[in-house]
């Protein structure tokens, strides 16, 4: 395969998968010889989306009888405490004992090479490469694209193969899926929860699974010492009324010290953007996590007035027009400033992108 699949490049129009793609990604996994060694790979830092899409897909090819099986991700190999209880988590190597050489391997959730990190030289060495992931940012990487933009979730694409691969729903699958579908679409709250997404939730509800268990594990358990850092960090909230051409921007940020404080790992902070959004004042909300001293990653939300994909993508990030994300490097002014830059000169035609101090892709929103 060639090398020039390891480039981010600028997504075409979004568009769904035909059926030639589908096609050639049935075939990709049907045509494996008896031995064939498949990887699953998600992005870095994996929220429910992509570890549920990715374990639930594992789990559907156990039952097509794939028997050399591997799913990782790039970076800490850690699960974040809520995922702990998912299904097919037995699928899980960490990245150094990843396969080197697959015969195939399947990138689920991930809108760039970038976000593969060292696992991204799977794509050269692997006899193919499937894509499946629903980020309209996403850079068509890989040999084989099932990118839907119009997906609610990665799970939604998923599901899809699924039933062209002939692999039954059951409740372990379902439970990855539902999982998956569930955090993207913020508990069906989102504008991307369509009578499309509840069927599908439907159907994985018929298999047994339950939605209350898994609601209460996923979005409703956390850590005192959580509840502690929160306060902290919402403590520090800013809200500018007249930021992002007058529809507002409410803006906070945590600080490694803040996690060391609490004694928490760095996903306890994933749900925070959502205690930010609900301020009825600002239609743009933005949370800073440190991740090094001058890195942090950035999660951006929009309630419909503005397109936080467009100022991510022109920060080195991208995701959707109302789920977005990058990371910066630099100090936390600094990367407020730059948000702050591409707000104001969102929707001219042409600008160019407000410079930062360095700027890596990170579009896991």
């Amino acid at each position: 395969m060639s090398g020039a699949l390891l480039t981010d490049v600028s997504p075409p129009a979004a568009e769904q998968p035909t059926e030639a793609e589908w096609a050639a990604a049935v075939s990709a996994i049907t045509r494996l010889p008896a031995d064939g060694r498949v990887l699953l790979i998600c992005h870095v830092n994996p929220d429910g989306d992509a570890l549920g899409s990715m374990l639930g897909f594992g789990l559907g090819l156990r039952q097509l009888g794939v028997r050399h099986l591997q799913a990782t991700f790039p970076g800490r190999p850690e699960v974040p405490e809520p995922l702990q209880a998912m299904p097919g988590l037995d699928l899980l190597v960490p990245a150094t004992a990843a396969d080197p050489d697959p015969d195939l391997v399947i990138c689920f959730d991930v809108a760039g090479v970038s976000r593969l990190g060292d696992l991204a030289d799977r794509l050269d060495r692997a006899g193919a490469a499937l894509v499946l992931d629903h980020h309209a940012s996403n850079t068509r990487f890989g040999g084989i694209h099932l990118v839907d933009p119009d997906a609610a979730a990665t799970s939604v694409v998923v599901e899809k193969l699924l039933v062209r691969l002939g692999v039954p729903l059951d409740a372990e699958i379902a439970e990855c899926l539902y999982i998956a579908l569930a955090t993207d679409t913020g508990s069906f709250r989102f504008d991307m929860t369509t009578p499309a997404v509840h069927e599908m939730a439907a159907r994985l509800l018929a298999t047994g699974i339950s939605p209350g268990e898994i609601s209460r594990r996923i979005f409703d358990t956390r850590p005192f010492g959580a509840v502690r850092l929160y306060g902290d960090v919402l403590g520090r909230t800013q809200l500018e009324p007249s930021a992002a051409g007058g529809v507002g921007l409410v803006w906070t940020y945590a600080t490694l010290a803040d996690l060391a404080r609490h004694g928490q790992r760095p996903y306890t902070l994933e749900p925070l953007i959502d205690s930010v959004r609900c301020t009825a004042e600002a239609d743009v909300s933005c949370v800073l996590k440190q991740v090094t001293e001058a890195e942090w990653a950035v999660s951006m939300r929009s309630k419909g007035a503005t397109d936080v994909s467009a100022v991510a993508v022109a920060l080195g990030g991208g995701g959707h027009r109302l789920a977005a994300g990058f990371t910066g490097r630099g100090s936390a002014p600094e990367i407020v400033d730059a948000i702050r830059a591409e707000l104001a000169r969102a929707g001219r035609p042409g600008a160019a992108g407000a410079g930062m101090p360095s700027a890596d892709l990170q579009d896991r929103e």
